[in-house]
C-alpha cells in the first residue's frame, strides 16, 4: 500500500505530485513483477470518504489464474501461504528503491 503525506484525493493532486505518483506507481509495478514468482501486479485505488487515498499494489503469483474485480483484494484469503521469509525480501525488494528514489520511505 502507498500511502501519500499530504491528505489528497485524487481529483486534488496538484500536477506535479500527481506526475510523480504516476512514475512512482510504474516504478514499483515494474519491481513487483520482475519479482521471479510474480506474473502480473495491479493497482488499485482506494479511499472514499475522505481527503486521502490508499494504493494498493496486488501481486498475482505465477500460476494463479487470473482474477476480475472484487475478487483481487480476497487474493490472501485464497492463495496458499506466503513464506515469510518470501514476504520479507519481495518487500525490500519493491518498497526499496523506487519508494526511496522520491524521498519516501518505508515501513515494513
Amino acid at each position: 500500500m502507498l500511502h501519500s503525506r499530504d491528505p489528497y484525493d485524487m481529483a486534488g493532486l496538484p500536477d506535479e505530485t500527481a506526475a510523480q505518483l504516476g512514475v512512482l506507481t510504474t516504478h514499483i509495478v515494474r519491481h513487483a513483477q520482475a519479482l521471479p514468482h510474480i506474473s502480473r501486479a495491479h493497482v488499485h485505488r482506494i479511499g472514499d470518504g475522505a481527503a486521502h487515498q490508499d494504493i494498493w499494489f496486488f501481486a498475482r503469483p505465477k500460476g494463479q489464474a487470473q482474477l476480475y474485480g472484487s475478487w483481487l483484494p480476497v487474493w490472501d484469503d485464497l492463495l496458499p501461504d506466503y513464506p515469510a521469509d518470501v514476504v520479507d525480501s519481495d518487500a525490500a525488494a519493491v518498497a526499496g528503491a523506487p519508494i526511496t528514489s522520491y524521498g519516501g520511505r518505508h515501513s515494513l
